[in-house]
Parts: structure tokens; sequence; C-alpha cells
């Protein structure tokens, strides 16, 4: 019997070491269940389908009523304000041109439909990206001239 429990606590400390596989067990922050977190929020997997339901919801409820306030949908859909301004942020919802609803660009304040930043400052932000990896790229050296008649390739 003590020679199961040894092989046990020896196969145990091998997991340990650099060939175990981890597993990122968290907390649902919504339901507060212990989860096997893999990416995204942490929301186990039955809370993702709720929100995702709530969601489909909300978007159907903004393209049926497009003069909505973010209170209003909020209010109708049981849904957080704040989970309605982080799927416009996220760009997972969009407003109609004349929505009630208004989000200004991080950056300069100019009014947007969603995400967090307006198209010109999208533009300027990967055109600095652009030039900042175009000036840390090595030039190539050109290649050596000779025009040293031993140096010319010859043919058979």
């Amino acid at each position: 019997m003590a020679q199961k429990g040894y092989r046990f606590r020896k196969e145990f400390a091998d997991l340990e070491g650099k060939d175990r596989y981890d597993m990122n067990v968290k907390n649902c922050r919504m339901c507060g269940r212990i989860f096997n977190y893999v990416a995204g929020p942490f929301l186990c997997q039955a809370c993702r389908e709720t929100m995702e339901a709530k969601f489909q919801e909300v978007k159907e409820y903004i393209r049926s009523n497009p003069g909505a306030t973010i209170p209003e949908v909020s209010e109708k859909c049981d849904v957080d304000a704040s989970q309605i301004r982080q799927w416009l942020r996220e760009e997972r919802l969009e407003l109609a041109e004349n929505s009630a609803i208004m989000l200004y660009c991080e950056s300069c304040g100019a009014p947007i439909r969603s995400g967090k930043y307006c198209e010109k400052c999208k533009l300027d932000t990967t055109r600095g990206f652009r030039d900042i990896l175009n000036q840390n790229k090595p030039k190539a050296p050109e290649p050596l001239r000779t025009d040293d008649a031993k140096s010319r390739m010859r043919f058979l």
C-alpha cells in the first residue's frame, strides 16, 4: 500500500516539472463558478452563452428602434448600460446615423458610431507604425561592382 502512495507522489512531482500542462482555473465574474479559462472575458461557458443571447436581443432592439438611448435599451433589454457601451467600443454594435447615442474618439474627440477612434486617428496611427517599421529596417548593402575582366562570370 505504501508503495502505491509513493508512486503517486512521484508521478505528481513529475507533473510539476516542465512537461506539465497548465490548467488556468478562474472564477466566473457573473455567477462565481469555477471554470477552465482559455481566452476572452472571465466568464464560464453558460454565462458566455447568456451574454451572447443578451447581445443579440440588444442588437435587434437597436435595429428596430434606431432613436433609442443607452438607458432606454438598458432598461428594455435588462442589460447594464456599461455592457452596451463596451459592445459599442468593441465594434460589435454600431449606431445608426440618426441615433441619439453619441460616442467620441478617445484621441481627438470627434463623434463616432462605434469603436474607440475615428477613421482619421486610425489612419494616423497606422501611418505612424508603418513609418517606425520602415525606419528600423536595415538597408540592404549595395552589391560590390568591379569591372575587372577576371571577376566576371565565365560560361563554357
